[in-house]
């Protein structure tokens, strides 16, 4: 094994529970803004809201959880989109010394029930009507749910009114005898594989790689003299958004509050809440990309956007081939190339993230090399982190001024990271997870003498930079024994245009296959771009053709990156998407790999018959008549 560490551990500042955050702003800056809202999603300004506005707004909500019975130790689920409320009542359990147990508000009943039960909740709060008839259903098997908040009926103002006459000392002894050490959160997983399991999150946990990213990059948030705002719309009810949120609440940053994660709802919210730093999955930056692309074909400067679009990747591998001492940086041709790009291109798709973006972090899973020396390129470094739900979050980040795209960057000082012999990834430190609630067998299976197994696997390099490959259960062995990690096959497809998602198959079959959707904006774009007349003979048979040169390239383009014997030889094109509706994404967005192969078995078994029964007809099969690519559009 390997081991590192990107500098010495640094202590957190914390010394109670992560309620005293706001409590210490107020006091120390109390007109300094700490949130903020939009009245409704048309709205183009926002409401900001003071640190001590926010604090009394917390006392007030506390003491009504408290006239209402909720006590230290108790869990409260909170249910709901990322919305101002979820961030006042989350402070408020933390007030009073209870945890949060976040859950998606789009979960199945079964899921709901399952975590209201596992996590013994006593409270659930809830967005709207839908949500409280899900929860009606489970209830009666519930005996230890004695209430259910929803807030758009009024949850908040009604539980503010029933605290009137508790004391305010009392609220403040409960929140003094919160410890870092005790459980903040109880944070599911994302159950890509079985049941989620409920991860025990401290105080301390939670704060830690906050405080050390603050301490140690908070500066590069925003310029000089500007006090760092950031958008929250990744669900709080996953790890990332909640990291998100105690970040800005530690560090003082103003944080807008977008429920809604449409591209449209999101385009707007950018635009006029201007953030300065950018939290994303891989995603949101995929599709921003191909809008930016759509946008300049549409327009008939698609050549232009491609041209600056290059331009902008070859500056910025030749800047990182400068910072890490490997290369002499841009050379003048490029360079007045970038700077007429510049003024032409690039600040203009800066202003589609409101204008004020320089840097940002992607996290849930990998994002691509060629995408992060894209958005650099333009002026938008792109930070691709690493964490999990067991760690609380973050455990790398690019040390400044040698960051090196394609990697997740070393791991954060105070946190260790080991690569295992079989390339599984295992870590320790202080914001690693105190084990699964009522699973000691799976908490003594994940940590082992203190280091956490991730059950992701990775190498490190001779500097310590940390590169994610996949999950270590998602590796495929085909019959003929070679083993292949899906992830880099699945991140170069969805680098097509056409491309929205792809899902890599093939155990104990004969060659890797893959599962593709197609993003239905872009097919439209594409469709109209073809000039086909409507009545003209053949059309449909031309436009499936010319589909199909496309998908080829698709898949051309991501076989270029492995070996000839891990790459896609069959595929499937198929109508519906992925979506957590129908139970192919978790809430935080991970492909369900089990549920997506359990529903299309029969399209898969077709995809690979289809195959062998063409290389039978030309003789035994061998290894070879894999060699080129079949689809199979559904």
């Amino acid at each position: 094994m390997r081991d590192y560490a990107l500098a010495p551990t640094t202590a957190s500042t914390l010394a109670g529970g992560l309620a005293d955050s706001i409590f210490e702003t107020a006091d120390r800056n109390p007109t300094l803004p700490v949130l903020a809202r939009r009245p409704d999603a048309a709205a183009a300004s926002w409401e900001v809201v003071t640190a001590v506005e926010v604090r009394d707004e917390v006392v007030d909500l506390a003491k009504g959880l408290v006239a209402s019975g909720i006590s230290p130790g108790h869990r409260v689920a909170m249910m709901a989109r990322t919305r101002y409320e979820w961030t006042v009542f989350c402070l408020a359990l933390w007030s009073v010394g209870a945890e949060v147990v976040p859950i998606h508000p789009t979960s199945s009943r079964d899921q709901v029930e399952w975590i209201l039960r596992d996590a013994r909740c006593v409270a659930v709060v809830v967005e709207d009507e839908l949500a409280v008839m899900t929860v009606g259903t489970v209830c009666e098997s519930l005996p230890g749910l004695k209430h259910v908040w929803q807030l758009d009926s009024g949850a908040v103002a009604d539980l503010v009114q029933k605290g009137l006459y508790v004391p305010l000392t009392t609220v403040e002894s409960l929140r003094r005898i919160v410890m870092p050490d005790s459980t903040a959160a109880i944070t599911y997983t994302s159950g890509t594989s079985g049941r989620p399991l409920g991860c025990a999150l401290s105080h301390r946990g939670l704060a830690y790689p906050c405080d050390t990213l603050l301490a140690g990059w908070g500066h590069t948030a925003a310029q000089p003299g500007e006090q760092p705002s950031v958008l929250a719309y990744l669900p709080f009810s996953h790890v990332y958004g909640l990291m998100v949120m105690v970040l800005c609440l530690r560090g003082g940053v103003l944080m807008g509050h977008e429920p809604e994660m449409s591209e449209a709802a999101l385009a707007s919210a950018l635009a006029a809440f201007r953030p300065t730093y950018l939290y994303a999955v891989p995603s949101v930056l995929e599709k921003l990309y191909k809008t930016f692309l759509r946008t300049a074909q549409q327009s008939g400067r698609g050549a232009l956007f491609d041209r600056a679009a290059e331009t902008a990747r070859d500056f910025a591998a030749a800047e990182e081939r400068q910072r890490l001492g490997t290369g002499a940086g841009p050379g003048f041709d490029l360079r007045l190339q970038h700077a007429l790009y510049e003024r032409t291109v690039y600040r203009r798709l800066r202003s589609v993230l409101g204008g004020r973006v320089q840097r940002a972090t992607s996290g849930g899973s990998s994002l691509s090399r060629e995408l992060t020396l894209f958005y650099e390129g333009i002026g938008i470094y792109v930070h691709d982190g690493y964490g999990l739900t067991e760690s609380s979050g973050g455990i790398t980040m690019q040390p400044l001024g040698r960051e090196k795209s394609g990697t997740v960057g070393q791991a954060l000082p105070g946190t260790q990271i080991q690569v295992a012999d079989d390339g599984e990834i295992l870590v320790r430190g202080p914001s690693v997870f105190q084990g699964y609630v009522g699973d000691d067998y799976a908490t003594r299976a994940a940590l082992r003498g203190g280091w956490l197994a991730t059950g992701d696997i990775g190498r490190l390099d001779s500097a310590g930079y940390l590169t994610i490959t996949g999950r270590k259960k998602d590796i495929i062995i085909t019959s003929s024994g070679k083993s292949v990690a899906p992830a880099p096959l699945e991140q170069r497809l969805r680098m097509h245009p056409l491309v929205h998602q792809a899902v890599v198959v093939g155990d104990d079959r004969p060659c890797v296959g893959a599962l593709i959707t197609l993003d239905p904006d872009f097919l439209a774009h594409w469709r109209g771009a073809l000039a086909v007349p409507g009545d003209s003979p053949g059309r449909e048979a031309r436009e499936e053709n010319a589909l199909r040169e496309e998908i080829a390239r698709a898949i051309a383009s991501a076989n270029s990156v492995v070996s000839r014997s891990e790459s896609i030889r069959v595929y499937r094109v198929i109508q519906e998407p992925f979506a957590p509706g129908n139970g192919m994404l978790t809430p935080s967005m991970k492909l369900r790999r089990d549920a997506i192969q359990r529903h299309y078995a029969a399209e898969i078994d077709a995809m690979y018959q289809a195959r062998t029964h063409a290389v039978r007809r030309q003789g035994p099969p061998e290894p070879a008549d894999w060699d080129d690519s079949d689809d199979v559009f559904r």
